[in-house]
C-alpha cells in the first residue's frame, strides 16, 4: 500500500545509500563490496537489513538503478563494471552472461523448483494481474474483464491504466500474455494496439503507476503487480484483482557475483549467500511467489495458472516486445 511508511522507506534507503557512498572515501574502500541493484525499495530494505545483521554494516556500497538502466550498464560494461555483486532481473543476467561471461558460479547450494544457470541464485519472483476499483466499476456499470483480451473492448476506452514496458518490466508481463496467446501478427498486434489506445493518457512508466491510479479512482481498471492488489484488498480497500484467463507469467530477480579474477572481492559471494538464505523468507512475504521447495504462501497468493513463456526471456526479446507494444517494427 502506498502510505507514509512507504515514503519513509524510500527516504531511509536514500539516506543509507548516501551514507554508504561516503564510506568509499575511507582507506579500506577497496574492501567494500559494491552492490548494484534494480530491486524495489521494500526489497532493498530487506537486503540491507540482513547484511547489516550478518555483520557487514559499513562494508558495502549499495546503488539502486532502474531495470533498463542497470541492464544497459551490465551489457555495456561486462566485467569492467564497478560492481562486485548485483541483484537484477534474471533475464538481464542471462543476456549479460551470454555476451561477456562475466559472473562467477554460485559457490553455495541453490535448489529452486525451476532449473536456473549456475551463476545466479533467485531471490524473488512476481507476477501481474488485472486490478479493479470495485466502487468505480459499480458506479460506471462496467463489466468485469476476465482476460487480457477483454481490455481491448471499446467499453474500456480511457478506463484502464497500463504499464509501458519501456519503463517497467511489469508491462512486459502483460505483453507476454498477449503475444503467447494471440501471436505477434494480425490478431495479437490488433489487440495490443486497441488496449494501448484504451489506456490513452493512462500509460505509466512505473510498475506501480496503474495501481496508484486505480486506488485513487482515476481509472476503474489497471494492470499491475498482483501482490500489491492482494495486500490492498486484504486491508479492506475497494480493490479486487483478476488473474487473466491467458495465464499468469512471472519474472524473477536474482543475485550474481561479478567474476573479476584475482580482483574478485572475497566478501561478494558471502554476501550473495546471506541475501539468498537470510533475506528470502522476508522477500517471500512481500513477493509471495514460491521459488524454493518447502515454501508456502496463503491461499490468495496461490496462482492456479502459472505460465512459462515459450521463448527464453532475454534483453533482446524484451526489445522486440517493447516495439510490439507500441505497434512498431524492429
Amino acid at each position: 500500500m502506498f502510505t507514509l511508511k512507504t515514503l519513509m522507506v524510500g527516504l531511509t534507503c536514500g539516506m543509507i545509500l548516501t551514507g554508504c557512498s561516503s564510506a568509499a572515501s575511507k582507506d579500506n574502500s577497496a574492501d567494500e563490496v559494491i552492490i548494484y541493484s534494480n530491486a524495489d525499495e521494500e526489497a532493498v530494505e530487506v537486503i540491507q537489513a540482513v547484511l547489516d545483521q550478518a555483520g557487514y554494516e559499513g562494508q558495502y556500497i549499495f546503488q539502486s538503478f532502474g531495470t533498463g538502466e542497470l541492464g544497459g550498464r551490465l551489457l555495456a560494461e561486462g566485467k569492467n563494471t564497478e560492481a562486485d555483486l548485483v541483484t537484477m532481473s534474471s533475464f538481464y543476467l542471462e543476456s549479460a552472461q551470454a555476451k561477456h561471461s562475466m559472473f562467477k558460479d554460485v559457490s553455495f547450494e541453490v535448489n529452486p523448483q525451476i532449473a536456473v544457470p549456475s551463476y545466479y541464485a533467485p531471490i524473488l519472483s512476481f507476477t501481474g494481474a488485472i486490478i479493479l476499483n470495485t466502487k468505480e466499476m459499480a458506479a460506471q456499470n462496467l463489466p468485469r474483464p476476465t482476460s487480457a483480451k477483454d481490455l481491448a473492448k471499446s467499453i474500456y476506452k480511457n478506463k484502464i491504466a497500463m504499464v509501458d514496458p519501456n519503463g517497467s518490466s511489469t508491462g512486459w508481463l502483460f505483453v507476454q500474455n498477449i503475444t503467447a496467446t494471440y501471436g505477434m501478427d494480425a490478431e495479437g498486434q490488433t489487440l495490443m494496439n486497441r488496449i494501448r489506445d484504451n489506456a490513452g493518457p493512462n500509460l505509466e512508466l512505473s510498475g506501480s503507476g496503474p495501481l496508484k491510479k486505480v486506488m485513487a479512482g482515476e481509472v476503474p481498471i489497471g494492470f499491475g503487480m498482483r501482490h500489491q492488489a492482494v495486500v490492498n484488498k486484504a486491508e479492506g480497500l475497494p480493490i479486487d484483482y483478476i488473474d487473466p484467463s491467458e495465464g499468469n507469467y512471472t519474472l524473477s530477480e536474482s543475485v550474481a557475483v561479478i567474476d573479476k579474477g584475482d580482483k574478485t572481492n572475497p566478501n561478494a559471494m558471502k554476501m550473495a549467500e546471506i541475501v539468498v538464505k537470510n533475506a528470502r523468507p522476508k522477500l517471500l512475504e512481500i513477493y509471495p511467489n514460491i521459488i524454493y521447495d518447502g515454501e508456502t504462501v496463503a491461499s490468495e497468493n496461490q496462482i492456479k495458472n502459472v505460465k512459462t513463456y515459450a521463448e527464453p526471456l532475454t534483453a533482446e526479446l524484451l526489445d522486440t516486445h517493447r516495439a510490439f507494444f507500441h505497434g512498431q517494427k524492429l
